[in-house]
């Protein structure tokens, strides 16, 4: 099976829904996620428990257990530049198989993929990625699927509820339709199959980065 799992670092994360496809003990999981998530967290754990074959993804540098299985040969990894990433799964959602960009050209990326030259200027062949299984977090939902997101937690997250055979979203806040503002709405009903209500989300910070104060604001 492959799954598409949303959010930025740790930001935004289905760790919840995580959980579930953890506890399920499912095997030679290709996962799609900006990243492998760190030590005994988020999509860490399914890497602890050895449940992943494959990953795409567009950085991998929190992961130890992650880093240590790659090296070994035991998982395979495919990288994207985060761009190219977040269109081959807006590709996906939106019915293009493939799509031209210049990002990679020269590099290891575009090799063994087909290039085209457009207006003088050389780009490679990216292909739409989708997914059997999308789980994505939001903030709010209602009881019909429609999403909203916060702030760094809507990375990745809409364009995968869009790009899956079926996209189970877990909320912070569950309503009823109609109270959430219709400009608000960020994923339609339409593409969440099953929407789950988590009482308690652990929000964790990655990398936590501090500077002294200044003279001024001290006083």
């Amino acid at each position: 099976m492959t799954i598409m799992s949303g959010g930025f670092g740790l930001c935004g994360i289905p760790a919840i829904l995580i959980d579930a496809v953890l506890e399920s003990g499912v095997k030679g999981l290709t996962l799609i996620s900006n990243n492998p998530g760190s030590d005994g967290f988020g999509l860490g754990k399914l890497f602890d428990t050895r449940q992943v074959r494959k990953l795409i993804c567009s950085y991998a540098g929190e992961n130890a257990q992650f880093a240590r299985q790659y090296m070994a040969g035991e998982v395979e990894v495919e990288f994207n530049p985060q761009g190219t990433l977040a269109e081959r799964i807006r590709a996906g959602g939106a019915g293009i198989p493939a799509f031209y960009t210049p990002t990679g050209i020269g590099t290891v990326i575009a090799e063994g993929k087909p290039t085209a030259e457009f207006d003088g200027k050389t780009y490679v062949l990216e292909r739409g990625l989708r997914a059997d299984l999308a789980l994505v977090h939001a903030w709010q939902g209602d009881t019909e699927g429609n999403l909203v997101y916060r702030m760094t937690a809507r990375n990745f997250n809409p364009m995968m509820a869009t790009a899956a055979a079926a996209t189970v979203a877990e909320v912070e806040q569950l309503v009823e339709p109609g109270a959430m503002a219709p400009d608000h709405i960020v994923t339609p009903g339409i593409y969440v199959d099953r929407i789950v209500l988590v009482e308690r989300v652990d929000k964790r910070i990655e990398q936590r980065t501090v500077r002294r104060r200044t003279a001024l604001a001290e006083e």
